[in-house]
Formats: structure tokens, sequence, C-alpha cells
């Protein structure tokens, strides 16, 4: 199986790669509708394996990417556990989620992710009713165009996207140990690409505040954070990968970006932009040896249309792989300090 899970010949997989690297090298068509519609076609993608009996724990599950996820989760017959803040929309997500199949297990949580003890109180639920736990997929984020705090005083960008997802993987780490082959799927955005990972200038103040500016450092943060959960989880059969969905048309994107909405037609429904998400816990990126892939590190880069990529393309970005190393574990401590939870 090729690095793509595609079904083409050599000689098919050498045009889809051609393809590939030049809608990649244009951003623009890589990143919107188009990328996706064609690598699809050239590469033949397959289907991604079915999860019957798995359980995946899906965040932000209310709205755009979050519920697309879901609900293509449910189609590959997995039980889900669905977390939002919104109750309506939760709800909303669970009612479609549902009607993709019959026989499956869905519950729903409304859950505050940036309420430590909400998420302790969640999670202490999940541990004493669970078993096991397949995967978790993070897909909750927002972008704020004002300056605004969670409980703890951490900036709430960074609160939501980093300390949110840290403390509830965490929490929840016994059940994903005692689970073969369990995954990890952080939905990243391609504006991390703008930013270079500083941890000294990672939590923007109140005096210098820009919505956007915050909200793609605490992506790239992400990406370090995702990197650092495979080294150091992986010889507790957990994998952890990070990608980002490309250009989405969404609720939220209409409401931060909405110059970038304007884009319209070129922007990738939720369901395109939740594929690859999908695709990773499915398992779609390994070979038959899947087990034995298990033994080797993860190397760096972030996944879009089921391809690892080159998460530096900004000059200014980039991190020697040794200065990496040192990232995600000062991140790690960091986290670890906000949330309380342990080293």
């Amino acid at each position: 199986m090729s690095r793509s899970a595609d079904r083409a010949t050599a000689p098919g997989r050498l045009f889809a790669d051609l393809v590939d690297g030049f809608l990649e090298a244009t951003v623009i068509g890589s990143f919107t509708r188009v990328g996706i519609l064609t690598r699809r076609r050239v590469a033949h993608w397959s289907e991604a394996p079915r999860l019957d009996e798995k359980l995946i724990l899906v965040t932000g599950a209310s709205s755009g990417i979050g519920r697309a996820v879901a609900v293509s989760l449910a189609q590959l017959g997995a039980d889900l556990l669905l977390v939002g803040r919104d109750e309506e929309r939760l709800a909303a997500t669970h009612r479609s989620a549902a009607s993709t199949r019959g026989g499956g297990r869905i519950v729903s949580a409304q859950v505050d992710l940036v309420d430590p003890g909400a998420v302790s109180s969640f999670a202490e639920g999940v541990l004493g009713s669970e078993s096991r736990l397949d995967g978790v997929v993070h897909c909750a984020g927002a972008l704020y165009a004002e300056y605004r705090t969670a409980t703890d005083g951490t900036e709430l960008t960074l609160s939501t996207h980093v300390v949110a997802p840290f403390r509830l993987s965490l929490l929840l780490s016994p059940l994903l140990f005692a689970t073969p082959l369990s995954v990890i799927v952080t939905v990243s955005s391609g504006g991390m690409y703008t930013q270079r990972f500083d941890l000294n200038d990672l939590e923007l103040s109140s005096d210098v505040y820009r919505g956007v500016t915050a909200y793609a450092r605490a992506k790239r943060a992400q990406v370090v954070l995702a990197h650092e959960w495979d080294r150091r989880w992986r010889h507790e059969g957990v994998a952890s990968y990070v990608m980002h969905p490309g250009w989405v048309q969404t609720p939220g994107l209409d409401a931060s970006l909405p110059t970038m909405a304007r884009l319209g037609p070129l922007l990738r429904t939720p369901t395109e932009g939740a594929d690859t998400a999908v695709w990773l816990v499915a398992g779609g990126q390994w070979s038959p040896g899947r087990e034995g892939l298990r033994t080797v590190d993860q190397p760096d880069g972030i996944w879009l249309d089921r391809r690892r990529r080159h998460e530096y393309y900004v000059p200014t970005t980039y991190r020697l792989p040794a200065s990496r190393r040192r990232d995600g574990e000062a991140l790690w401590e960091w986290c670890a300090e906000r949330t309380k939870t342990g080293r």
C-alpha cells in the first residue's frame, strides 16, 4: 500500500505524485477544494477501513469539521463519545450521526473544555464506564477577535487549542494505553505555517493581542504537542497524528474570517475537510504490517489529503530537529504546569 493508501498502479502512482506535488507547490490549489477533488481522483482513494466496535471520542462535535468527523465515523460503524459546548447543536450532531446506521452506540456530553472541573468530571465518568478508547479526535477550536482568558488565566485561544486537549488526553490516557493500536488525531490549521514555535512568545498578552496571530501560534503549538504525544506514548501503543483540513466552509470561518469565506465554491465542505482525520483514525495510514510499524518513531510533519506534508514552508519558522525535541519537552512541561495534571 502506498503512502497515500491508494489503489493505483505504479505509473498511476507516479502521475498522482506529480499532480500532488504541483498542487502542493501552488498552496491555493492544495488547500482549496480543487486539491482534495483532484487528489482523490488521480490517486483512486480507497474507502477508509470499518470501525465496528471501536470507541472514538470527538471534541468540537457540535458543528463544522467536528460534526463532519462524527458523522463520517458513524458511517464507518464506530461507537462515539461526542463532546461539545452547545447543547442544541450537539444534539443535532447526535441525531445526524445516529441516522447514518443502526445498532451503534453514541453518547453525547455537553462539556466546556476550558473548564478544568467539567473536563475532570467528564473524564472520571468515561474512565468509570468504558473499558477501552480506540481514538480521540481533537476538533474543538475557535478564533477569538478580542482578548479573553479561561478560568485559570490562560489566554482563551491557547487554552482551547493546547491546554484543553493536553488535559483531556492525559486524563483519558489509561484507556488509550489499555487499548491496542489507539490513536490521537489533532485537527490543526494551515495557518500554523505562518508562525514559528517559541514558548516564550506563545501566549499573547492583552496589549498586543491579535486574534489571527493567537490562533496561528496555537495551531503551531498543536503540531508540537502532537509530535510529543507520539514520542512519549508510542511505546504504550498510542500513535499521534496532526493534520490540517485545508480551507473549509464552516460557521467558524464565516464568523471569524469573512474575507476568506468569500472564496465560496473554492472552499472545501466540512466532510472533505474531515476526510484525512477520519482516515487516520481508521488506520488508513498503515501498511498491512501495521503492528510492526508501531515501534518506529513517527517523523515530523503534518497530514493533508492522506499524505504527510512538510510542516515548514516559511524559512523564518524553521526549527532544527534537536530544537524540535526541546520544543516538545518544554511545551509538555508548560502544559503540565498549567493543568496541574502531572508530568
